[in-house]
């Protein structure tokens, strides 16, 4: 495959530009090395795909405030040592908040059952949203930061900041949404499993793609993925959840991004049940940290080395922002890519 990639690759002879738009893909690459072995003019960035690190600030700072003002919180592990300003979940749990990190819905219902008011602070894109509303149908209550991921696709593609030549999208959510959703995307795309050679196959892909001048959205990972999806998981996203619009670090407020808690559901919404509490929150504050440069690295503008704290000020023991502290973002990837 790496034979046919430099072929292909010299017989477009320009720079091309890939990107990567799940967060377990940047773990593949970082892990595989696949950067050092690809031809010079083929260029692989980091897209939004680390669920932890699009999450908003704002909705980091509310969930905290929760925990600080005696709620139980539930969420997973690689959140709980996002900074905000109110500090991080991990400190506030030192100042004697209940907070938990679960590696599942099921845990967190697990959880419920001597913490009642446990809120579990529910984020990622369509892969983790069923499981969510599969456990507020089983009353857990819920702060919703999912997300549906094709409208940042299109807001990358719409701002025109950094050229994309192709996609490799994303195996996981793909798994739920199927192939045809992406169809109305202007590019080309590859749907790409998780192993290293999945990964070279759907650049490989690509590349003929791009040598040809066509858009077309191929499938690498059929053994996963079927041209509709999941549609039991769809169907109880759709029962729990509407659409409206998501808040997405790096983006801002993108429209018919979000998923909010039907008003079937609203007793089980954390936004509503506690907004007493939220309403006291100075959103404003809500931002990132001076010199931090994880939006820029989430819509690929930079690379994480290009950031000024990188490995300096930032670090995974140190984290200034979430795409330092998430397993999935793009800092994490290349500080331990370069231990």
């Amino acid at each position: 495959m790496l034979e046919k990639i430099n072929k292909l690759a010299g017989e477009i002879g320009r720079d091309v530009n890939l990107m990567e738009v799940c967060g377990t893909h940047t773990q593949v690459i970082s892990r595989s090395g696949i950067c050092k072995v690809l031809p010079k003019n083929v260029h692989l960035i980091t897209g939004p795909g680390c669920p932890v690190c699009v999450t908003a600030q704002g909705d980091i700072d509310a969930i905290i405030s929760l925990a600080l003002a005696g709620v139980p919180v539930a969420t997973y592990g690689d959140l709980l040592r996002v900074p905000g300003q109110f500090g991080s979940l991990d400190q506030a749990r030192e100042k004697g908040a209940k907070v938990f990190d679960v590696y599942s819905t099921e845990d967190a219902l697990k959880l419920k059952e001597e913490n009642p008011d446990l809120v579990f602070f529910g984020l990622g894109f369509e892969t983790t949203t069923p499981m969510t509303a599969w456990a507020i149908k089983k009353g857990l209550t819920v702060y919703s930061t999912h997300k549906r991921f094709l409208p940042a696709m299109e807001a990358l593609l719409a701002a025109g900041e950094v050229r994309i030549d192709g996609f490799i999208d994303p195996g996981h959510v793909s798994a739920i949404i199927g192939e045809r959703p992406y169809d109305d995307l202007d590019a080309a795309q590859v749907i790409t499993g998780f192993t290293e050679d999945d990964v070279l196959q759907g650049i490989l892909m690509l590349l003929d793609q791009i040598k040809e001048n066509r858009k077309d959205v191929e499938n690498q990972y059929k053994r996963v993925v079927k041209k509709e999806g999941n549609k039991n998981a769809r169907k109880i996203i759709n029962e729990v959840f509407e659409i409206g619009d998501g808040d997405w670090r790096g983006f801002g407020i993108i429209a018919n991004s979000g998923l909010e808690i039907r008003e079937k559901y609203e007793k089980f919404d954390a936004k509503k049940k506690y907004k007493s509490i939220l309403d006291k929150i100075d959103f404003s504050k809500s931002v990132d940290p001076n010199g931090c440069r994880c939006g820029d690295v989430i819509r690929g503008m930079i690379n994480p080395k290009q950031c000024p704290m990188f490995a300096r000020v930032c670090t995974p023991e140190n984290p200034v922002g979430p795409c330092m502290v998430s397993v999935e973002g793009a800092c994490h990837n290349f500080f331990r890519e370069a231990e």
